[in-house]
């Protein structure tokens, strides 16, 4: 029998397989109001260019620690600019991709999106010098956090939370700016390699910090105050999930914990609803808590103390 491709091909019928594959696509398509694109192009944005541009970002927002091996600071300056510009010009274009898609029943307003991605771009290319501020805050809430953590370059080489959190902090903006799935995909980048699963919806305030992280999930609609530290395998999640009268979930209703200033939150703690954990707070390790605690307190499996040394 032969050995070329296509002799090799009789081996698995692929014809018949390819045949059928395609089948199944026009079934689900035509179920789904689908088509594959004006011009049989791809229309969704990809994955694989979002994870590539950013590793530009976090090189250009950390150049001499997360940039190239071989980069000199005399150079940094010439390497930042030459990154941004091919990560912003590869974000352009998944920016364009998604907002056709989100009208894919209007492609006459193509022109309209294309503007519209331009603009987009151009306001989170304004917002690195701020975000880069805020990370800053992030990776020393990190460093003076972990008694472990012998300097700042450690931090940002290593620790899977700060990772996790550029990619947030990323995934954030451009979910507030109108492009929820380019965001989904940032934050399933970082969940995918650190564990640690962050929703682009959450807000985060400055000084947060994620020790260890493997586990940690955070939802859409949470509200985390600064200088909050929380470790491994912490749930700030929904309690359920209200349907409407047709029994579809009801999409973008607040249903995740507010994290108040200064608390912490030991490994295991899961925290369902629309509840309020106080400020300055100290939730103890595999607590399960469904109701707000006020400003102070400090919540173990066996009791909740208030800074005067009252019980509840």
């Amino acid at each position: 029998m032969s050995d070329s491709p296509q002799g090799r091909a009789g081996h698995w019928h692929l014809n018949d397989i390819v045949a059928q594959l395609r089948g199944a696509r026009e079934v689900w398509r035509g179920q789904n109001g689908r088509s594959c694109g004006a011009q049989g192009g791809r229309e969704l944005p990809s994955r694989e260019a979002m994870a590539t541009l950013l590793g530009q970002l976090c090189g250009a927002l950390f150049p001499m620690r997360l940039g190239p091996v071989d980069l000199r600071e005399e150079s940094e300056d010439f390497y930042v600019g030459h990154t941004l510009d091919a990560a912003l010009n590869a974000l352009l274009v998944q920016a364009r991709l998604e907002l056709r898609y989100a009208t894919r029943q209007d492609p006459c307003n193509n022109d309209a999106m294309d503007a519209q991605a331009m603009r987009l771009v151009q306001a989170f290319a304004a917002a690195l010098p701020g975000l880069r501020r805020l990370l800053d805050t992030d990776v020393l809430a990190a460093y003076h956090g972990d008694p472990a953590a012998r300097s700042v370059d450690e931090v940002l080489l290593c620790y899977p939370g700060i990772l996790a959190v550029i990619h947030h902090r990323v995934a954030h903006h451009l979910y507030r700016a109108g492009l929820p799935l380019l965001a989904r995909i940032s934050s399933e980048i970082a969940h995918s390699s650190t564990g640690i699963d962050i929703h682009p919806g959450a807000q985060i305030g400055g000084s947060f910090f994620i020790d260890h992280g493997t586990g940690v999930v955070i939802g859409e609609t949470a509200i985390i105050g600064e200088r909050v530290r929380i470790y491994q395998a912490v749930t700030l999640g929904a309690k359920r999930f209200p349907a409407d009268e047709s029994g579809q979930l009801q999409k973008g209703l607040p249903r995740h914990p507010i994290v108040e200033d200064d608390v912490v939150i030991y490994a295991g703690a899961t925290i369902l609803g629309r509840i309020t954990i106080g400020k300055g707070s100290t939730i103890g390790g595999n607590v399960w808590l469904t109701r707000s605690v006020p400003a102070g307190s400090n919540l173990t499996q066996a009791n909740l103390q208030h800074d005067d040394g009252t019980q509840k």
